[in-house]
């Protein structure tokens, strides 16, 4: 299939719709508010389905009733949205149903503003609302990740009937880069199975439902639960390793659109003659402590760089239990590292990890004077 250039929300919008999802319920906010005006007009082209709810507590609970009647759903919203959606994602992951929301973070806390941020780490891998459930969590790192991302998500919501969310901060949203879609027009609806209500004619009444008030029966819920976090946790941690196929000095840990910035760093510093290696875990839940760990270990020392004060780093740690130091570096409220300043860090490290290099050698002047002359003969010749 060719490429075609996107905006990144719309690029999010355009692959669920290619993933069988015609049926949006949401509400607008920024930084992301391109993907339900994207679907606004491009869902009745397909014969689907488009609602704007009137606050997300509403969009929450109608994607709990499309996934419960057996609709393949999405929503998305940015980072206070996704805080109003948390006690409807509780009771969706409680009745075990598949659905597929987009965070597209901005800063925070409060309402912050609509810089990219990634402050909602915690909130999506450790809180994001009460009880005891998981989200699977997804971090794409470019507009075409987002893209197989998104599409993942619905394969993975449905496999194991559990909501699963993409992060992306707000760059990811608003930038335009060229991607290809895996399949052409619409994906296969979803096959509602044994669990949806689709009428009880001919069958066994189902029932969707998280009110459990006999404490033996609840108890057996949330045990049923964490046995289906186990599975995923065991089958389907993903990550990259960058440059990792070299001896290095210092392990970069970065996750999304930092980790994009991280690698111009680590090739710059590359040709200086640092040797820097990167860690990118794309499932953040569940997070890949195993192989997190095991690229620490071939590592003098860890840096952890985020867009936030320190969220991912808490993972981080756990999975080196002490055996490297790790050094962390933040930036919040819409700041953004540049390459440069990921650089600085990265320098800060190796000099604590014993790794120096000496400045390149200046040119003296009469070394400068004769670079000059050779050019102005050069462009002569020419």
């Amino acid at each position: 299939m060719s490429k075609v250039l996107m905006k990144g929300n719309e690029a999010i919008g355009e692959a669920a719709i290619r993933a069988g999802c015609v049926h949006f319920f949401g509400y607008p906010i920024t930084p992301q508010s391109e993907v339900p005006e994207y679907l606004s007009k491009r869902l009745p082209e397909v014969g689907g389905k488009y609602i704007q709810a009137e606050s997300e507590v509403a969009a929450s609970n109608m994607i709990y009733g499309a996934a419960g009647v057996g609709i393949r759903v999405l929503t998305t919203s940015s980072s206070p949205g996704i805080s109003l959606m948390a006690e409807g994602l509780s009771y969706i992951a409680a009745c075990s149903l598949p659905v597929v929301l987009v965070n597209i973070m901005r800063a925070g806390p409060g309402l912050g503003g609509i810089l990219p941020a990634q402050g909602d780490y915690f909130q999506a891998v450790k809180g994001t609302g009460h009880g005891d459930f998981q989200l699977v969590v997804l971090a794409p790192s470019s507009v075409q990740e987002a893209v197989n991302l998104v599409i993942l998500a619905f394969e993975l919501a449905e496999k194991y009937l559990t909501p699963v969310m993409v992060i992306g901060d707000g760059m990811i949203g608003q930038m335009m880069e060229p991607v290809e879609f895996p399949r052409e027009g619409v994906g296969d609806p979803l096959d509602p199975g044994d669990w949806a209500l689709t009428g009880a004619r001919g069958r066994d009444k189902r029932i969707v439902n998280s009110l459990h008030l006999d404490p033996e029966y609840c108890h057996k819920i949330n045990v049923d639960l964490k046995t289906k976090y186990n599975r995923i946790s065991e089958n389907e941690q993903r990550w990259e390793l960058y440059n990792c196929d070299q001896p290095y000095d210092l392990l970069v840990c970065a996750f999304g659109m930092m980790s994009r910035i991280c690698k111009t760093a680590i090739d710059e510093l590359g040709a200086e003659g640092y040797r820097i290696g990167l860690f990118r875990p794309v499932t953040v839940w569940p997070f890949p402590y195993a192989a997190c760990e095991q690229a620490m270990q071939k590592a003098k020392r860890v840096l952890v760089l985020e867009m936030n004060m320190g969220q991912m780093v808490e993972d981080v740690q756990i999975a080196g239990h002490g055996i490297r130091e790790i050094d962390f570096f933040g930036t919040a409220g819409g700041k953004v590292f540049s390459p440069d300043e990921a650089k600085e860090k990265m320098l800060y490290s190796l000099k604590q990890a014993g790794v120096v290099k000496s400045k390149p050698v200046k040119k003296t002047a009469a070394k400068k004077k004769s670079t000059k002359r050779k050019r102005a003969k050069g462009r002569k010749s020419r």
